[in-house]
């Protein structure tokens, strides 16, 4: 009788969103696993520093989006990427959204390792604000653009050029990433798509 009630509860759950929930699946792990080893997993897999020649430096370019440094830092990021990934992935596909995520990971690598060599940026921050971005121009429409991108643009994006101007070395956040995350967003959603 119990595993018919079990049945049951499993039939009306839709795994919705496969990208967005596998992503968070993934993480919510390494967030566990990291929890229990104190600490190792984000060190192991964070963009910590080390040569070019070391090929761990070009696996940390896209593993540092699966790891977070506490439960606040997991919980913040995946509020944005739970609400506004399952419409991207709607929209564009799951594949293209795979490839907007990998795309953007790498491009936020890039971008911190040429501006911010002494980064151990971590989590999927970027990822977020990429979401943010191409969900406010999801409806570009002749050439116009949308006043949702502008207020996001002054909501998300210029406090963040703001506080890398303004960065205070012990707030432990990555404002470059959001910015590169946030411009990985309106490149896929303004000239790719």
């Amino acid at each position: 009788m119990e595993i018919e009630k079990i049945k049951d509860i499993y039939n009306y759950i839709d795994y919705n969103s496969k990208v967005v929930l596998t992503f968070f699946f993934i993480c919510l792990i390494f967030r566990l696993l990291d929890r229990i080893f104190q600490g190792e997993v984000t060190t192991f897999l964070g963009s910590k520093r080390c040569s070019i020649f070391n090929p761990l430096l070009y696996i940390r370019m896209v593993s540092r989006i699966f790891v977070h440094l506490d439960w606040s830092h997991f919980s913040s990021n995946f509020f944005y990427i739970l609400l506004l990934g399952p419409m991207l992935e709607e929209k564009y596909g799951s594949i293209n959204l795979i490839y907007m995520i990998l795309g953007t990971a790498i491009f936020t690598s890039l971008i911190t390792l040429i501006f911010e060599p002494k980064s151990n940026g971590v989590g999927c921050s970027d990822i977020c604000y990429m979401m943010i971005v191409l969900c406010s121009i999801v409806n570009i429409t002749n050439g116009k653009i949308p006043l949702t991108l502008i207020l996001v643009f002054f909501k998300f994006i210029a406090d963040e050029i703001i506080l890398i101007f303004n960065h205070k070395k012990d707030d432990n956040v990555g404002h470059l990433a959001h910015v590169s995350g946030a411009l990985a967003g309106f490149i896929i959603g303004y000239f790719i798509f």
